[in-house]
């Protein structure tokens, strides 16, 4: 008889740009970042379509990875072909609301006005956000009283590698995890 093991994954989501042609320099990134959550035995979640999607996705397969990918539309058959579970959702772009939210914590690599609002509903859970080459939110503190300013300067976690990303995401995700065993 099988034992199941019911020890909970960890789950990184990845966000970035879903545009197929993809700086090369971000394309590497991307795939790099789901290498080194494979390696660690998490759990990609992504918006499961091309871009940056594709190539964290790739990068996660190529090195034994698990990936899910939350669809857009309503077809499994959507998911770039690096996706092992198709969940679609029929949510548009509502749906990245529940790739963030999937993850313990959320790696933007570059992006565009779809990274934005998963950023932003990351960081209304109180989600970490790492980025690598990502949106800079510290344009928008000097729209903001000065005591909500220096939230949005330092909400996002700045990387330079994906290495280093997930090496970050682990660390917060281990830390979350041991205060919380801590007080119970």
């Amino acid at each position: 008889m099988q034992v199941l093991d019911n020890a909970k994954k960890i789950c990184i989501s990845v966000i970035g740009s879903g545009d197929d042609a993809l700086n090369p320099q971000i394309a590497k990134i991307a795939n790099e970042v789901g290498r080194e959550i494979a390696s660690r035995g998490a759990v990609l979640v992504c918006g499961g379509l091309g871009g940056v999607m594709a190539e964290a996705a790739k990068g996660a397969k190529e090195n034994g990875g698990l990936t899910i990918g939350i669809l857009p539309g309503g077809d499994s058959g959507s998911a770039n072909p690096f996706i092992d579970i198709a969940l679609p959702t029929g949510l548009g772009f509502s749906r990245n609301v529940l790739v963030v939210y999937s993850g313990d914590a959320v790696i933007a690599v570059s992006g565009r006005l779809g990274t934005l609002s998963e950023i932003s509903y990351a960081l209304l859970k109180k989600k970490p956000v790492i980025g690598i080459h990502t949106w800079n939110l510290e344009q928008l503190s000097g729209r903001m009283p000065s005591y909500e300013a220096k939230a949005y300067r330092d909400s996002i976690i700045r990387c330079e590698n994906a290495k280093e990303a997930v090496d970050k995401a682990f660390a917060i995700i281990e830390n979350k995890e041991k205060c919380k065993n801590e007080t119970n």
